[in-house]
Protein backbone atom coordinates (compact mmCIF):
# COMPACT_ATOMS: atom_id res chain seq x y z
CA UNK A 1 0.00 0.00 0.00
CA UNK A 2 2.80 2.14 0.89
CA UNK A 3 4.79 1.78 -2.11
CA UNK A 4 1.51 2.78 -4.61
CA UNK A 5 2.27 5.49 -7.34
CA UNK A 6 0.55 8.82 -7.26
CA UNK A 7 -2.19 7.33 -10.15
CA UNK A 8 -2.52 4.22 -8.40
CA UNK A 9 -3.95 5.81 -5.22
CA UNK A 10 -5.93 8.49 -7.36
CA UNK A 11 -7.41 6.05 -9.33
CA UNK A 12 -8.13 3.88 -6.05
CA UNK A 13 -9.65 7.17 -4.76
CA UNK A 14 -11.88 7.87 -7.74
CA UNK A 15 -12.85 4.20 -7.75
CA UNK A 16 -14.32 4.53 -4.21
CA UNK A 17 -15.46 8.04 -4.54
CA UNK A 18 -17.43 8.04 -7.77
CA UNK A 19 -18.42 4.46 -8.26
CA UNK A 20 -19.36 3.96 -4.70
CA UNK A 21 -20.29 0.75 -5.24
CA UNK A 22 -16.95 -0.88 -4.57
CA UNK A 23 -16.40 -3.50 -1.61
CA UNK A 24 -12.99 -4.34 0.41
CA UNK A 25 -10.77 -3.13 3.56
CA UNK A 26 -10.11 0.24 3.76
CA UNK A 27 -12.99 1.90 2.49
CA UNK A 28 -14.26 3.02 5.56
CA UNK A 29 -11.38 4.55 6.74
CA UNK A 30 -10.92 7.07 3.55
CA UNK A 31 -9.80 10.11 4.97
CA UNK A 32 -10.81 11.62 1.80
CA UNK A 33 -14.31 10.14 2.98
CA UNK A 34 -14.76 11.92 5.96
CA UNK A 35 -16.75 14.80 6.55
CA UNK A 36 -18.82 13.26 3.38
CA UNK A 37 -22.63 13.02 2.54
CA UNK A 38 -21.51 9.30 0.85
CA UNK A 39 -23.46 7.08 4.40
CA UNK A 40 -26.45 10.09 4.34
CA UNK A 41 -29.41 7.15 4.06
CA UNK A 42 -32.17 9.34 5.51
CA UNK A 43 -35.05 9.87 3.83
CA UNK A 44 -36.27 13.99 2.87
CA UNK A 45 -39.32 12.73 2.17
CA UNK A 46 -40.23 11.56 5.87
CA UNK A 47 -43.16 13.12 6.87
CA UNK A 48 -43.99 14.92 3.54
CA UNK A 49 -48.06 15.17 3.33
CA UNK A 50 -49.92 14.10 -0.21
CA UNK A 51 -50.43 17.26 -2.15
CA UNK A 52 -54.01 17.74 -2.95
CA UNK A 53 -53.95 19.66 -5.92
CA UNK A 54 -51.39 16.78 -7.66
CA UNK A 55 -52.96 14.28 -6.35
CA UNK A 56 -56.01 15.37 -7.99
CA UNK A 57 -54.35 15.63 -11.56
CA UNK A 58 -53.27 11.46 -10.75
CA UNK A 59 -54.44 9.23 -13.43
CA UNK A 60 -56.67 6.56 -11.69
CA UNK A 61 -54.33 3.63 -13.14
CA UNK A 62 -51.41 5.25 -10.86
CA UNK A 63 -53.80 5.63 -8.17
CA UNK A 64 -54.69 1.60 -8.25
CA UNK A 65 -51.18 0.78 -8.89
CA UNK A 66 -49.95 2.91 -5.81
CA UNK A 67 -46.30 3.27 -6.97
CA UNK A 68 -44.11 4.89 -9.51
CA UNK A 69 -41.04 3.54 -11.24
CA UNK A 70 -37.94 6.21 -11.63
CA UNK A 71 -35.07 5.57 -13.78
CA UNK A 72 -31.51 7.04 -12.76
CA UNK A 73 -27.91 6.28 -13.56
CA UNK A 74 -26.44 5.66 -10.31
CA UNK A 75 -22.85 7.08 -10.49
CA UNK A 76 -23.05 10.45 -10.34
CA UNK A 77 -22.02 12.49 -7.69
CA UNK A 78 -23.75 14.83 -5.95
CA UNK A 79 -26.81 14.22 -8.03
CA UNK A 80 -27.05 10.74 -8.66
CA UNK A 81 -25.28 7.64 -6.89
CA UNK A 82 -25.10 5.19 -3.94
CA UNK A 83 -24.71 5.45 -0.28
CA UNK A 84 -21.84 3.45 1.52
CA UNK A 85 -24.51 0.84 1.72
CA UNK A 86 -24.10 0.28 -1.91
CA UNK A 87 -27.79 0.11 -2.41
CA UNK A 88 -29.46 3.54 -1.10
CA UNK A 89 -29.57 6.01 -3.74
CA UNK A 90 -29.12 9.21 -2.60
CA UNK A 91 -28.00 12.99 -4.06
CA UNK A 92 -30.59 15.60 -5.51
CA UNK A 93 -31.95 13.12 -7.94
CA UNK A 94 -32.97 10.82 -5.37
CA UNK A 95 -34.34 13.51 -2.84
CA UNK A 96 -36.54 14.94 -5.78
CA UNK A 97 -38.03 11.43 -6.94
CA UNK A 98 -38.92 10.72 -3.45
CA UNK A 99 -40.41 13.83 -2.55
CA UNK A 100 -42.76 13.66 -6.14
CA UNK A 101 -44.02 10.78 -5.13
CA UNK A 102 -44.41 11.83 -1.74
CA UNK A 103 -46.43 14.60 -3.16
CA UNK A 104 -48.64 12.49 -5.20
CA UNK A 105 -49.17 9.62 -2.13
CA UNK A 106 -47.57 7.01 -4.17
CA UNK A 107 -44.73 4.52 -3.10
CA UNK A 108 -41.22 5.14 -5.56
CA UNK A 109 -39.26 2.06 -7.34
CA UNK A 110 -35.96 3.08 -8.60
CA UNK A 111 -34.41 1.30 -11.18
CA UNK A 112 -30.93 1.74 -11.97
CA UNK A 113 -29.91 1.60 -15.28
CA UNK A 114 -27.57 3.31 -18.19
CA UNK A 115 -27.79 6.86 -18.64
CA UNK A 116 -28.27 6.19 -22.58
CA UNK A 117 -31.04 3.74 -22.12
CA UNK A 118 -33.47 5.69 -19.90
CA UNK A 119 -35.01 7.36 -23.03
CA UNK A 120 -35.89 4.16 -24.75
CA UNK A 121 -36.90 2.87 -21.39
CA UNK A 122 -39.58 5.74 -21.50
CA UNK A 123 -40.76 5.96 -24.55
CA UNK A 124 -41.12 2.06 -24.22
CA UNK A 125 -43.66 2.07 -20.51
CA UNK A 126 -40.90 0.37 -18.44
CA UNK A 127 -40.33 3.65 -16.42
CA UNK A 128 -42.59 5.81 -15.47
CA UNK A 129 -40.16 9.09 -14.90
CA UNK A 130 -36.64 9.71 -14.87
CA UNK A 131 -34.60 12.79 -12.62
CA UNK A 132 -31.33 12.31 -13.35
CA UNK A 133 -29.77 15.49 -14.47
CA UNK A 134 -31.20 15.27 -18.11
CA UNK A 135 -31.29 18.64 -19.92
CA UNK A 136 -34.02 19.44 -22.38
CA UNK A 137 -32.95 19.64 -25.74
CA UNK A 138 -34.89 19.58 -29.17
CA UNK A 139 -33.98 15.95 -29.74
CA UNK A 140 -35.05 14.84 -26.48
CA UNK A 141 -38.09 16.99 -26.49
CA UNK A 142 -39.74 15.43 -29.40
CA UNK A 143 -40.33 11.69 -27.39
CA UNK A 144 -40.32 13.44 -24.06
CA UNK A 145 -42.23 15.71 -21.68
CA UNK A 146 -39.50 17.41 -19.73
CA UNK A 147 -40.22 19.98 -16.37
CA UNK A 148 -37.46 21.87 -14.97
CA UNK A 149 -36.36 21.47 -11.60
CA UNK A 150 -33.05 22.80 -11.25
CA UNK A 151 -30.42 24.78 -13.52
CA UNK A 152 -26.43 23.75 -13.46
CA UNK A 153 -23.59 24.46 -16.01
CA UNK A 154 -20.73 22.59 -17.32
CA UNK A 155 -16.58 22.44 -16.81
CA UNK A 156 -13.51 21.11 -18.05
CA UNK A 157 -11.35 19.14 -15.21
CA UNK A 158 -7.69 18.94 -15.97
CA UNK A 159 -4.31 17.22 -14.53
CA UNK A 160 -3.70 19.03 -11.66
CA UNK A 161 -1.92 22.08 -11.73
CA UNK A 162 -2.94 22.01 -15.18
CA UNK A 163 0.62 21.17 -16.75
CA UNK A 164 -0.68 21.01 -20.46
CA UNK A 165 -1.94 24.79 -20.29
CA UNK A 166 -5.37 24.07 -21.70
CA UNK A 167 -8.03 26.14 -21.84
CA UNK A 168 -11.38 26.89 -21.79
CA UNK A 169 -11.15 28.70 -25.34
CA UNK A 170 -8.21 26.15 -26.28
CA UNK A 171 -8.53 22.49 -26.67
CA UNK A 172 -7.90 22.10 -29.60
CA UNK A 173 -6.45 18.97 -30.56
CA UNK A 174 -7.10 17.40 -27.04
CA UNK A 175 -8.51 14.52 -25.92
CA UNK A 176 -10.95 15.47 -23.85
CA UNK A 177 -13.50 12.92 -22.36
CA UNK A 178 -17.56 13.26 -22.32
CA UNK A 179 -20.14 10.87 -20.89
CA UNK A 180 -22.25 7.96 -23.47
CA UNK A 181 -25.44 9.77 -24.02
CA UNK A 182 -24.88 13.62 -22.42
CA UNK A 183 -25.41 16.77 -24.24
CA UNK A 184 -21.63 17.53 -23.82
CA UNK A 185 -21.34 14.59 -26.04
CA UNK A 186 -24.28 15.37 -28.59
CA UNK A 187 -24.15 18.87 -28.38
CA UNK A 188 -21.64 21.40 -26.09
CA UNK A 189 -18.46 19.99 -27.07
CA UNK A 190 -19.02 19.81 -30.82
CA UNK A 191 -20.00 23.25 -30.65
CA UNK A 192 -16.86 24.29 -28.82
CA UNK A 193 -14.62 22.64 -31.23
CA UNK A 194 -16.19 24.46 -33.91
CA UNK A 195 -16.63 27.91 -32.31
CA UNK A 196 -12.98 28.23 -30.82
CA UNK A 197 -10.77 25.59 -33.25
CA UNK A 198 -12.17 24.65 -36.65
CA UNK A 199 -13.72 27.53 -37.60
CA UNK A 200 -9.89 28.97 -36.59
CA UNK A 201 -8.09 26.59 -38.71
CA UNK A 202 -6.75 24.38 -35.89
CA UNK A 203 -7.51 20.81 -35.13
CA UNK A 204 -10.94 19.90 -33.43
CA UNK A 205 -11.54 18.73 -29.93
CA UNK A 206 -10.97 14.66 -29.98
CA UNK A 207 -13.94 13.74 -28.03
CA UNK A 208 -13.54 10.50 -26.24
CA UNK A 209 -16.87 9.15 -24.96
CA UNK A 210 -16.86 6.95 -22.14
CA UNK A 211 -19.34 5.04 -20.44
CA UNK A 212 -19.80 7.52 -17.37
CA UNK A 213 -17.93 10.07 -14.88
CA UNK A 214 -15.76 7.48 -13.07
CA UNK A 215 -14.60 6.14 -15.95
CA UNK A 216 -13.66 9.62 -17.43
CA UNK A 217 -12.04 11.02 -14.21
CA UNK A 218 -10.32 7.47 -13.86
CA UNK A 219 -8.50 7.82 -17.24
CA UNK A 220 -7.49 11.10 -16.72
CA UNK A 221 -5.97 10.35 -13.18
CA UNK A 222 -3.70 8.09 -15.52
CA UNK A 223 -3.18 10.39 -17.61
CA UNK A 224 -4.89 8.44 -20.94
CA UNK A 225 -6.59 12.02 -21.88
CA UNK A 226 -5.95 15.77 -21.30
CA UNK A 227 -9.38 16.47 -19.89
CA UNK A 228 -13.15 15.98 -18.80
CA UNK A 229 -16.08 17.83 -19.88
CA UNK A 230 -18.62 17.66 -17.41
CA UNK A 231 -21.45 19.01 -15.36
CA UNK A 232 -19.48 21.54 -13.09
CA UNK A 233 -21.53 20.03 -9.69
CA UNK A 234 -20.22 16.78 -9.80
CA UNK A 235 -16.79 18.17 -10.51
CA UNK A 236 -16.93 20.32 -8.02
CA UNK A 237 -17.93 17.26 -5.57
CA UNK A 238 -15.48 14.97 -6.89
CA UNK A 239 -12.67 17.37 -6.36
CA UNK A 240 -13.49 18.12 -2.83
CA UNK A 241 -13.93 14.44 -2.27
CA UNK A 242 -10.40 13.86 -3.59
CA UNK A 243 -8.06 16.78 -3.24
CA UNK A 244 -4.91 17.43 -5.21
CA UNK A 245 -6.21 15.24 -7.70
CA UNK A 246 -7.31 17.27 -10.50
CA UNK A 247 -7.74 20.99 -11.46
CA UNK A 248 -11.31 22.13 -12.64
CA UNK A 249 -11.07 24.98 -14.68
CA UNK A 250 -12.30 28.52 -14.52
CA UNK A 251 -14.83 30.07 -15.34
CA UNK A 252 -18.07 27.83 -16.48
CA UNK A 253 -17.59 26.52 -20.34
CA UNK A 254 -19.55 29.31 -22.48
CA UNK A 255 -21.98 26.95 -24.61
CA UNK A 256 -24.34 29.43 -25.57
CA UNK A 257 -27.52 27.93 -24.04
CA UNK A 258 -28.59 27.67 -20.43
CA UNK A 259 -28.21 24.79 -18.48
CA UNK A 260 -31.61 23.83 -16.77
CA UNK A 261 -32.31 19.95 -15.51
CA UNK A 262 -36.07 18.51 -15.82
CA UNK A 263 -37.77 15.13 -15.23
CA UNK A 264 -38.76 13.80 -17.90
CA UNK A 265 -41.28 10.94 -19.03
CA UNK A 266 -42.99 10.29 -22.10
CA UNK A 267 -44.07 12.80 -24.25
CA UNK A 268 -48.34 13.28 -24.12
CA UNK A 269 -47.76 11.07 -20.54
CA UNK A 270 -51.56 11.13 -18.67
CA UNK A 271 -49.02 11.53 -15.76
CA UNK A 272 -47.46 14.79 -16.75
CA UNK A 273 -49.96 17.67 -15.21
CA UNK A 274 -49.88 16.16 -11.93
CA UNK A 275 -46.17 15.46 -12.05
CA UNK A 276 -45.60 19.10 -12.60
CA UNK A 277 -47.83 20.08 -9.98
CA UNK A 278 -46.00 17.87 -8.17
CA UNK A 279 -42.61 19.04 -8.75
CA UNK A 280 -43.58 22.95 -8.18
CA UNK A 281 -45.29 21.84 -4.81
CA UNK A 282 -41.59 20.07 -4.05
CA UNK A 283 -39.57 23.54 -5.53
CA UNK A 284 -41.74 25.31 -2.93
CA UNK A 285 -41.38 23.68 -0.19
CA UNK A 286 -38.54 23.64 2.47
CA UNK A 287 -37.22 20.01 2.05
CA UNK A 288 -36.18 20.80 -1.99
CA UNK A 289 -34.00 23.78 -0.23
CA UNK A 290 -32.39 21.29 2.37
CA UNK A 291 -31.65 18.81 -0.42
CA UNK A 292 -29.64 21.44 -2.35
CA UNK A 293 -27.92 22.52 1.23
CA UNK A 294 -27.14 18.91 1.59
CA UNK A 295 -25.20 18.45 -1.63
CA UNK A 296 -24.30 21.89 -1.79
CA UNK A 297 -26.04 22.87 -4.76
CA UNK A 298 -27.67 26.04 -3.58
CA UNK A 299 -26.55 28.04 -6.45
CA UNK A 300 -28.97 25.91 -8.73
CA UNK A 301 -32.06 26.54 -7.11
CA UNK A 302 -34.90 27.60 -9.53
CA UNK A 303 -38.55 28.58 -8.53
CA UNK A 304 -40.39 27.33 -11.25
CA UNK A 305 -41.64 23.57 -12.39
CA UNK A 306 -41.48 24.91 -16.20
CA UNK A 307 -43.02 22.49 -18.40
CA UNK A 308 -40.69 22.80 -21.86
Amino acid sequence: MKTRSKVQRAVAGLMILLALGASGAGCGSDPAREGSNTSNTADISEGVQPYEAAVKLLPQSYKDKGELTVAMDLHYPPTTFLADDNSTPIGLNPDMARLIAKKLGLKLKFENTAFDTIIPGLDGGRYDFTATTMSPSAERLKVLDMIDYFNGGVSVAVSTGNPLNISNDDMCGRSIAVTKGSNAQLKHLPNVSEWTCTSKGKPAINGVTLPNIQEALTQLASKRIDGVFYDTVSLVWAETQQPNTFTILTPQVDTRSDHVVAVALKKGSPLTPALQKAIQSVLDSAEYKKSLANWGLESGAITEAKLN
